[in-house]
């Protein structure tokens, strides 16, 4: 990998979004009506249906925010980026752009959650390290999928088909992990489960960065 070119293609998608910031405003408007259409419904949840809520806000930020960074280029920008750049760093570039962009969102999520929702959170720190793994597996998988559904004729719904029997136990995991920083009940497993959750993450990153020269050639 060039870091030269990691480092020059995500600073090209954090221009392109600041030049079409409607988009991230969108976004975290609709982060925003959500948490306060929840607070004026229901007031302030159970901490069980405080973490559920979290996780499902979470999952359609993800999709809104992600799924955008391929679909968004257009054929002869490819064959652009394909004169300056490798596959690999291109790929990588956008994991990382995403996560950044999806830790960001979950970090604003979390505030909102506690100034409207209140904070059941017995360790936040916890929660924080939770939210730093949910992030990470969540924006790695919908890039991927997104770079899949790109080459598939622009076709954003395979990204979604493609992605629900990934992510539903993904969510599952992080919603068992955040439930030990909100009740410090004992839970048999958590470090396994955590340690599942980040080998999944590896083996995503590890696939994409092989698959996607694939895509790439197509």
């Amino acid at each position: 990998m060039n870091i030269q070119h990691i480092a020059s293609l995500i600073r090209k998608d954090a221009t392109i979004e600041w030049r079409q910031k409607h988009t991230l405003f969108g976004v975290l408007l609709y982060v925003g009506s959500t948490i306060f259409a929840v607070y004026m419904m229901h007031g302030q949840p159970e901490p069980k249906v405080w973490n559920a809520l979290f996780w499902l806000i979470q999952l359609f930020v993800t999709v809104n925010s992600v799924a955008k960074s391929f679909l968004q280029e257009s054929a002869a920008r490819y064959r652009y980026y394909y004169s300056i750049a490798s596959p690999t760093d291109f790929m990588a570039a956008k994991i990382i752009y995403n996560l950044g962009l999806q830790l960001f969102i979950s970090l604003l999520s979390l505030l909102l959650f506690m100034v409207m929702l209140g904070n059941p959170l017995q360790q936040t720190g916890l929660f924080l390290l939770v939210a730093l793994l949910g992030s990470t597996a969540l924006s790695t998988v919908f890039t991927f999928l997104s770079a899949i559904a790109a080459k598939a004729g622009q076709n954003a719904a395979l990204m979604a088909i493609l992605g629900f029997p990934v992510i539903t136990p993904v969510l599952m995991i992080l919603s068992k992990l955040a439930t030990k920083a909100i009740m410090p009940v004992y839970q048999a497993g958590w470090w396994q489960l955590a340690g599942v959750l980040a080998m999944l993450i590896l083996l995503v990153i590890i696939l994409s960065l092989i698959l996607f020269p694939f895509l790439w050639r197509e």
